[in-house]
């Protein structure tokens, strides 16, 4: 497989099937973002007159949601390098399964963050605090990975115009309705979290994964920082929305379709 010319490449199609396809070992970097089992179907639109995007998020269980994920996550461990490393993005339904999942996969000695990603938005509820964040679990492939840790503005008086190391909690700001980062997929994240986390996670010309990559805000943040990329999804929506942010021609995609 080759890249684009914006070393980035976009493929329609199951991810486990995908993955077994590419090369062991060769991404430093994969992204994970996959549904939540929300047990309804998310709903986007860039705009009032646009077609609907979405996608079915209902899983019989979430026993068979979390079957789903595991055989995934085994096809990204045998893609990773030996010092790259893997994100994945869930939420309170099922982040306290998955870290099981991954340290039974990639060994709890692979831990390295629970990142919390704080957005802010969110209603109030009457019977428990109200939910606010996302969980990012982050995990080595080996021994030794590589790291950047990214800077952000300091909130204390003392430091006050200076920068500091981010911490565990990433206070990044959802995407409002009137951004023109909108693309009207559900559950798009904002470029600002992607980019961040890409340059602090894999060295500059590593190989960004993206299995479900939905938008394609991770390849967009990958090109952007100067590492290759490649996104997958299985929804034809997702692939046309992340080949227009990036600029991908009909012609590329026609010549990806016969690589598969």
């Amino acid at each position: 497989m080759t890249a684009d010319p914006i070393d980035a490449r976009v493929i329609e199609g199951d991810c486990l099937d995908v993955l077994a396809a590419l090369p062991a070992g060769s991404a430093s970097l994969v992204y994970a973002d996959p549904p939540f089992a929300t047990g309804s179907r998310r709903r986007g639109r860039a705009r009032p007159d646009a077609a609907e995007l979405g996608y079915d998020d209902h899983w019989p269980s979430l026993e068979a949601f979390l079957e789903f994920l595991d055989a995934r996550l085994r096809a990204i461990h045998r893609v990773l390098a030996d010092d790259g490393a893997v994100l994945v993005h869930v939420d309170w339904r099922s982040s306290h399964r998955v870290r099981v999942l991954l340290d039974e996969i990639f060994g709890a000695d692979r831990f390295v963050n629970h990142l919390v990603w704080h957005y802010g938005l969110g209603g109030s509820a009457p019977d428990r605090f109200a939910r606010k964040h996302d969980d990012i679990l982050y995990y080595g492939r080996g021994g030794t990975r590589w790291f950047e840790p990214p800077m952000v503005p300091a909130t204390s008086r003392r430091l006050q115009g200076r920068l500091k190391k981010a911490t565990d909690v990433l206070d990044v700001p959802s995407i409002n309705n009137m951004s023109h980062e909108r693309t009207g997929w559900p559950d798009q994240k904002p470029l600002a979290l992607l980019d961040m986390l890409v340059r602090a996670c894999c060295p500059p010309g590593g190989l960004v994964i993206d299995p479900f990559c939905g938008s394609g805000t991770t390849l967009v943040a990958a090109v952007a920082a100067g590492r290759r990329a490649i996104g997958i999804d299985r929804h034809p929506d997702a692939i046309e929305v992340t080949r227009r942010r990036l600029g991908l021609t009909p012609s590329t995609n026609a010549a990806e379709q016969k690589s598969r």
